[in-house]
């Protein structure tokens, strides 16, 4: 493995580890309806736990109100008591065939806990980060351990590992703020 390849693999990493984190954060409450907000939810199906996404469409009606529509119809008892089972704090209600899911109104404390929780996901993914860079460092010494590379590679790949760090951070924060403001927003 060269410096190149570990960089490269560095980079991906942190890559994947900033879109798991917007993933996360898709799932963390704001005042607005989001059909992201039921993918962690699942349903029994035939036995097994499957994702509200594969037994149901999942829509939005308006920007306060998820629909949900069972492909079955046998399903929407059990797609309901998931819903409102769930951590989430939702209560549904079925309208024939169609579930509607309205998003109450968030207190300020609440809004709170959940700006706290956004804080909390960016800081693990600065961690995750972290470590991604701490690897990739480790890496580096490795080679020059085993002179596969100069130490004078090794200070230049340590500079480059931290600028992308740097970078990553950043992005990290911007996405926090911008989902601090979304909550907070009335």
């Amino acid at each position: 493995m060269t410096i190149a390849d570990i960089k490269k693999t560095c980079e991906t990493k942190m890559e994947q580890s900033i879109s798991a984190f917007k993933n996360n954060l898709t799932r963390i409450r704001t005042g607005r309806a989001n059909p992201a907000l039921l993918d962690t939810i699942h349903v029994e199906y035939y036995g097994s736990l499957v994702p509200l996404s594969q037994v149901a469409n999942v829509s939005l009606m308006d920007s306060r109100t998820i629909s949900v529509q069972p492909w079955e119809k046998s399903m929407a008892a059990k797609i309901e008591k998931a819903i409102r089972e769930s951590e989430l704090g939702l209560n549904p209600a079925s309208l024939g065939e169609l579930i509607r899911v309205p998003m109450p109104a968030m207190s300020e404390e609440r809004r709170k806990e959940m700006t706290k929780l956004a804080r909390s996901e960016g800081e693990n993914a600065k961690i995750a980060t972290r470590n991604l860079r701490r690897d990739a460092n480790e890496a580096v010494k490795k080679l020059v351990k085993d002179k596969e590379a100069s130490e004078d590679d090794q200070k230049r790949a340590e500079a480059d590992i931290q600028k992308l760090t740097d970078k990553r951070m950043g992005e990290i924060d911007q996405l926090v703020t911008a989902k601090e403001q979304e909550i907070m927003a009335v």
